[in-house]
């Protein structure tokens, strides 16, 4: 959506001002575009033109993509990390992936005043848009789940191999993940327990799967050996 929508845009911006980018062409690239009759293997400014709309833009929204979908990768994995409710964070990372593409030059075509105005003026608000858009769906399919021990010093939990214990995670709706106890010697491992909209698959064992169906806490109950 993001780096489509700049393509259109820019593409659009190419064609209203199309005199002024046949203008600049002529000047910038003489040898290779003739301002009249091709000669000598030139080719026209109208095909230069067309060059232009055919394979430029479709490469800026090419690299564009890949950028957004690093930076969209690093969202997801750090999402927990960054700072603010959902939009806050959305706008966070639209901010990293915009800043990134004027810095590698694919923000858009600047050629004139009037481009570089019209271009900016856009590139600000879809940025905006992109931002307001992805922290709003990926609060929509992801839930907030907490994990809890009775006795921190004594076990430890583990979410798909990590320790989570006092801490909340970010988790895919619907999504299935691997829960564990990390009891410490001459403690013993009881039951977890939880709330909302967590589903235990054993509650009982050390070590089970849950699914996230809602926001939810994960609490695991341990004892000491006599």
């Amino acid at each position: 959506m993001y780096v489509g929508g700049i393509a259109l845009f820019n593409a659009f911006l190419l064609i209203a001002l199309k005199p002024e980018v046949l203008n600049v062409i002529s000047q910038s690239y003489k040898s290779v575009c003739a301002t009249g009759v091709p000669v000598n293997g030139t080719s026209s400014l109208e095909d230069c033109f067309n060059l232009v709309l055919a394979y430029d833009v479709p490469f800026l929204a090419f690299v564009g993509f890949f950028i957004a979908l690093l930076y969209s990768g690093a969202f997801g994995l750090w999402y927990d990390r960054f700072p603010g409710g959902p939009v806050i964070k959305g706008e966070t990372i639209a901010a990293v992936v915009g800043l990134s593409m004027v810095f590698f030059g694919y923000s858009g075509f600047y050629f004139n005043y009037e481009s570089a105005l019209a271009g900016g003026l856009f590139f600000l608000a879809w940025t905006a848009v992109f931002g307001y858009v992805v922290g709003k769906l990926y609060k929509r399919y992801t839930r907030l789940v907490s994990f809890e021990s009775e006795d921190p010093g004594s076990m430890k939990v583990a979410l798909d191999g990590r320790e989570v214990t006092g801490k909340a995670r970010t988790l895919s709706l619907t999504s299935t993940h691997k829960l564990r106890a990390d009891v410490s010697e001459g403690s013993s491992f009881k039951e977890w327990v939880s709330s909302g909209g967590i589903s235990l698959e054993d509650s009982r064992s050390f070590e089970t799967t849950f699914e996230v169906n809602g926001d939810g806490l994960v609490k695991g109950r341990v004892g000491k050996k006599y």
